[in-house]
């Protein structure tokens, strides 16, 4: 595509998958979602024990005629999403054991950093029914940045809040599509036989994009990746060569309402805040020179000096570098480990670094009164 030619967002390119990525200009994308052929490398039919057929992917866009094959179609498109792909924007992979590690070896080559594999598993996997290996429960996705140097999106704070205010996991609990959700043709049978479950798109779309930003699907089916890219805020580009899926897909999406501006905001990224050294605590007079702080134990006991630095009997550092030291570790966040008396209760230093933000005007103003040398 010409240098500088635009692709308007939230529509479905119709053809193959390699062919349509060369019509969307260079470093334009925020993110990609791809759920691309699992290559099953089915041979006969999967029946079950009463001799009913599985309805299983067996559809001509799963077959590939060789391994090599499959390798040159991965790095064909992979290569074509990197190049649309923004210098911080990033890549989510879905697979399963047929495909999942051919794809990462690709992301790897062609130069992609992979951040994580998550692992969906499935609470109504369907059963093994030869009972010849273990059911097949989940499928891994890989999260990869564009480069190794890209600053890619992470809410982590939205993520952690949203799980009872503890670290997001890389095993993820979500049943398959069903019920409601699933698509259905006219005939009443599945419209798609991979359709994902909104749900797994909900999170990987909060967690890895913001309101606004362009979601690409390079494999869009019948539609989940825009329909919740749209309830979520953000624009989507969805290619997909069947036509029958796409328009299930447009139907889809039409019927999909975008959450209002004040519903779809996420809880900030403290990496995000701006800095606040601790010296600018003191140059303010929000805690003053000569003060005393402790640890929660009140085991330390350290002593402000008034050019930002602490001080406990043979030792002086800066407030993580001498919280370090009081412990015998290698690092420490002085932030929460140093603590300032008011009342006869114990408070971390970090509610001051709040009021130093509403003094310079990076924040709403907050009272706080100065804290004294006691």
């Amino acid at each position: 595509m010409a240098k500088g030619s635009s692709l308007a967002p939230n529509q479905i390119l119709l053809g193959d998958c390699p062919d349509e990525l060369r019509r969307i200009p260079d470093r334009s994308v925020d993110l990609v979602f791809a759920d691309p052929p699992y290559n099953l490398q089915l041979a006969t039919e999967l029946l079950r024990p009463n001799n009913t057929r599985v309805d299983g992917v067996d559809d001509a866009w799963d077959k590939f005629a060789s391994f090599e094959e499959y390798d040159r179609f991965t790095r064909a498109w992979l290569a074509e999403c990197r190049r649309v792909l923004k210098p911080d924007g990033a890549m989510w992979l879905i697979g399963s054991y047929h495909n999942v590690f051919r794809l990462g070896a690709a992301l790897q080559d062609l130069g992609y950093w992979i951040l994580n594999d998550v692992v969906w598993r499935k609470v109504n996997p369907m059963p093994n029914f030869r009972g010849r290996r273990f059911t097949n429960a989940h499928e891994t996705l890989i999260w990869a940045a564009r480069d190794q140097k890209s600053r890619y999106t992470f809410n982590y704070e939205s993520l952690k809040a949203s799980n009872d205010d503890l670290q997001m996991r890389s095993d993820w609990l979500f049943p398959i599509c069903s019920g409601p959700e699933r698509l259905k043709d006219d005939g009443g049978r599945k419209a798609h036989p991979t359709q994902k479950p909104e749900a797994l798109l909900h999170r990987v779309l909060l967690a890895t994009t913001n309101p606004g930003d362009t979601v690409l699907d390079p494999f869009f089916g019948t539609g989940t990746t825009g329909a919740v890219a749209q309830k979520l805020g953000r624009n989507w580009i969805g290619i997909e060569r069947d036509p029958d899926y796409a328009k299930a897909a447009e139907e889809r999406i039409a019927k999909v309402k975008t959450l209002s501006t004040s519903a779809l905001e996420t809880q900030p990224s403290k990496r995000a805040e701006p800095r606040i050294p601790f010296g600018t605590l003191i140059e303010l007079g929000i805690l003053r020179a000569g003060s005393k702080l402790y640890d929660e134990r009140r085991q330390v006991l350290a002593e402000v000096k008034a050019d930002g630095t602490l001080a406990v009997p043979g030792s002086r550092g800066s407030i993580h570098r001498l919280g370090a030291v009081v412990q015998g570790k290698s690092a420490c966040n002085g932030w929460t480990f140093w603590h300032y008396e008011r009342g006869g209760v114990l408070h971390p230093i970090d509610k001051l670094r709040e009021r130093a933000k509403a003094e310079l005007g990076l924040t709403k103003p907050m009272s706080s009164p100065l804290i004294a040398a006691e």
